[in-house]
């Protein structure tokens, strides 16, 4: 792929961003938007992309798709109604810790998107990643588990296996 054919999927991906948080799609909008999108695109699509050959692959797109509504509807829901339920009930057993949680993919984008959905999830914070070792350690505020698979299990599988398929498929 070219690159106008980078710069025009990252020109894609900003604009649906920016109409998706400015959750309007007039014509003024959409133009603003649009010109800003097509202005950093031309500017980092080189710095962006990585492997261009993919770029446009529908798998991809639909595994971001779905996993954008899925943890922006789902999976923040859960967590913030538990983080509510917490603060209404402050006699609800709490056992914070920080576990090591292994982590299997490599690409630099997958550990971020990991790592970010860890940390925007109410109730987990990363504290440090070791990429030598592959471990990142989560303070949790209720451990369900300290072991390292079984805190990967409740963690962070989820978020793994989508930006595997993001951004390693």
């Amino acid at each position: 792929m070219s690159k106008a054919g980078s710069a025009f999927a990252v020109f894609l991906f900003l604009l649906g961003i920016y109409l998706v948080y400015t959750g309007t799609a007039n014509p003024v909008d959409v133009i603003a938007g649009g010109v800003a999108a097509a202005v950093i695109a031309a500017l980092s699509a080189d710095l962006v992309v990585r492997k261009p050959g993919k770029v446009f692959d529908p798998r991809r797109w639909v595994a971001f798709i779905v996993y954008a509504v899925k943890y922006l509807t789902v999976i923040e829901a859960r967590a913030h109604l538990d983080v509510i339920r917490r603060i209404l009930s402050p006699s609800l057993p709490v056992d914070p810790a920080i576990v090591r949680v292994p982590y299997a993919v490599s690409d630099d984008y997958a550990i971020t998107t990991i790592a970010n959905s860890i940390t925007n999830t109410p109730g987990t914070v990363v504290v440090d990643i070791d990429t030598e070792r592959k471990y990142m350690y989560v303070h949790w505020i209720d451990a369900k588990a300290t072991e390292d698979e079984e805190a990967r299990a409740h963690v962070s599988e989820e978020f793994e296996s989508y930006a595997k398929l993001i951004f390693e498929g």
